[in-house]
């Protein structure tokens, strides 16, 4: 019975420390526990007509993370990360690696960043509890300050504080994505293949196109939060007209916008996917500028008419 007791104290205690935490202290505990915790999660990611299982095991080695990200469908395809170079492995092409500090495609980055830079643009709101992948998780909302993006919300395991479940909501209250654990698995000590891993002489990191061709664009306006990522200056694949590329993000929402020499068919001006990805085109004077993010097509056009030569 003194057991029993003890048991139902603890279980207590527990539940009241959990009820304390802010949004934002959930959301902080995340982010911490996707860097310091060794686990295995096999996710799905859903769209209105796509369906992606996933698998994806993180771990600690010689004091660095080591991840590795399998796509479970289709062509076999791999991503490793050991530190900040990412490699991606597929089997019609050698190996590359880049350097990056987490693999994209599973969660958003700024869950495993700093929390406080969302605030620029989402508020945080605690939502209510459901179980998910058997395990109890707390959901957060994280609500868009303005037009310019979409709702999102996440469910925060309640025991490892890892993401069981991160939802991207459109204005309409639509799901646009939904990333879904079916199972995690904590573990004591990094997995085998991850230790193999560091071991491995990965791909040198290849070179970052050099910029000395490309121009000064800038932005005259973008939404509270947003920054400029990446500036990129190439020749697509295929194409001998250079190609000028601007990647954006808010942490949650990230935004290409490329700017080329018009072709001769001209693209459409506007493109709306069923999974809430916009396409918009302005042409500026004998340039096309084509912006593509799951944000609002309007905040798109917004972005692609602000854009100027300095």
């Amino acid at each position: 019975m003194r057991l029993i007791l003890l048991a139902l104290l603890v279980v207590t205690f527990s539940t009241y420390a959990e009820d304390d935490l802010s949004a934002k202290a959930w959301l902080k505990n995340m982010s911490q526990a996707l860097h310091e915790k060794q686990f295995k999660v096999s996710i799905i990611q859903l769209q209105t007509d796509h369906i992606r299982p996933l698998v994806y095991i993180h771990g600690i080695v010689d004091n660095q993370e080591i991840a590795l990200l399998e796509y479970l469908n289709g062509p076999p395809k791999n991503a490793v990360r050991v530190g900040n170079r990412v490699t991606f492995i597929e089997h019609d092409q050698p190996p590359y690696s880049v350097t990056a500090p987490r693999i994209q495609g599973v969660w958003p980055a700024a869950l495993a960043g700093d929390i406080s830079q969302l605030e620029k643009g989402y508020q945080f709101v605690i939502g209510g509890r459901s179980r998910i992948a058997g395990r109890p998780g707390q959901m957060i909302r994280l609500l868009a300050n303005d037009e310019n993006r979409y709702d999102a919300q996440v469910w925060i395991d309640m025991d490892t504080y890892l993401p069981l479940r991160f939802d991207t909501i459109n204005k309409d209250k639509q799901l646009l994505e939904q990333t879904m654990v079916v199972e995690l698995i904590e573990l004591s000590e990094p997995a085998n293949i991850l230790i193999e891993a560091a071991k491995q002489d990965w791909p040198a990191v290849i070179n970052q196109a050099e910029r000395t061709d490309g121009k000064n664009w800038q932005f005259t306006w973008l939404p509270q939060g947003f920054d400029v990522v990446v500036r990129d200056h190439h020749r697509l694949i295929g194409i001998h007209e250079p190609v000028e590329y601007i990647a954006l993000t808010d942490g949650l929402a990230n935004i290409s916008v490329y700017v080329a020499r018009a072709g001769e068919n001209p693209l459409p001006n506007e493109l709306l996917t069923r999974n809430g990805l916009s396409m918009v085109v302005v042409k500026v004077g004998t340039l096309e500028v084509v912006a593509i993010g799951k944000v609002p097509s309007e905040t798109l056009e917004r972005i692609a008419n602000s854009l100027v030569l300095k």
